[in-house]
């Protein structure tokens, strides 16, 4: 069987304008069979989780399995950044089947993002649950051990320990059982009703930077990051966005969203300094979930974001 779907085409937007480009006119589409990615000339690939099971199997809401189809038509509606003077040129390689057993699933996620990453190819996953932060950074350390850093932005550490199965709260206890000294890693916004401070402890003792909402209100985003990023300069980055990191007024659409949380202001110039002074490989955008939103804002948010990760780099290099 072919593992993935490709993206319908019909997602690709254009205004038939030259004067008007859009994102849609700079995308080629994966086509079914899953065909050697070498044969391909492109910067960024798009690679989309639609699965929820793992939300689920959590007990949170369900509805981010229709996120990477909402995502992609935010984004590819979008003009290219006005400071910009060329295009990206961008892979989309469709969805992951959902077919197979999850951890089957995860594993497949996992071969598929290694692959992008010995390519040396940055990447955006859309999720699905965050059980799928699995896939990207299991696959990003793996390939830059010793020599890889993780952020994690999100309101919950999802360290909780596999003994009851995979789910969406175990992407990070996964990585850091696997590459506990081998990864610089940091959860950041984390808030005091949504965490146990015995997978605080775990985390710690795993070596992982705890950087809580409480801190960031203190110190601001910008501030904490560079604190923690100071003497990682010549690292690797892979950064995992949980979209409940946000306040539910910016991100209503999730399985658990809160009124206090990250500001997209503050999130923006925090990205944009991490990819002007930091070797940022790849981003995963998890949770967003379309059911659940307001005016498709948290979708919108989430395209944003890709927005300005894809043309941060662009205009970097």
């Amino acid at each position: 069987m072919s593992w993935l779907h490709p993206t319908d085409k019909h997602l690709l937007f254009t205004k038939n304008d030259k004067e008007d480009p859009r994102l849609g006119e700079c995308v080629q589409v994966l086509p079914k069979g899953e065909p050697s990615l070498t044969s391909y000339d492109f910067d960024f690939a798009i690679l989309g989780f639609p699965d929820d099971e793992g939300i689920a199997l959590n007990g949170g809401r369900v509805g981010a399995q229709i996120a990477p189809k909402e995502i992609r038509t935010f984004l590819y509606k979008m003009t290219p950044h006005l400071a910009s003077s060329k295009l990206p040129k961008i892979l989309d390689l469709g969805d992951l089947d959902k077919e197979k057993p999850l951890a089957e699933r995860h594993q497949k996620g996992r071969e598929l993002v290694s692959e992008l990453v010995k390519m040396k190819k940055h990447w955006i996953s859309y999720g699905g649950g965050h059980d799928y932060g699995y896939c990207d950074s299991t696959a990003f350390v793996e390939n830059h051990k010793d020599n890889a850093v993780v952020i994690n932005f999100d309101a919950h550490m999802d360290v909780r320990p596999t003994d009851k199965g995979f789910n969406s709260g175990t992407p990070f206890h996964r990585l850091l059982t696997e590459f506990s000294g081998h990864v610089d890693f940091a959860e950041v916004g984390i808030q005091n009703q949504c965490n146990s401070q015995a997978h605080i402890a775990w985390a710690r003792s795993k070596g992982a930077e705890i950087i809580t909402l409480d801190q960031i209100n203190e110190q601001g985003l910008l501030a904490s990051l560079k604190n923690f990023l100071r003497g990682k300069e010549g690292k690797k980055v892979f950064l995992s966005v949980d979209i409940d990191a946000f306040t539910s007024n910016e991100a209503p659409g999730c399985s658990q969203s809160w009124t206090t949380g990250l500001f997209t202001k503050d999130f923006l110039e925090a990205l944009h300094w991490m990819i002007k002074n930091h070797d940022v490989q790849g981003m995963g955008i998890y949770e967003v979930s379309p059911p659940l939103d307001s005016d498709k804002r948290t979708s919108k948010l989430a395209a944003l974001i890709s927005h300005n990760f894809i043309f941060g780099l662009l205009n970097k290099g």
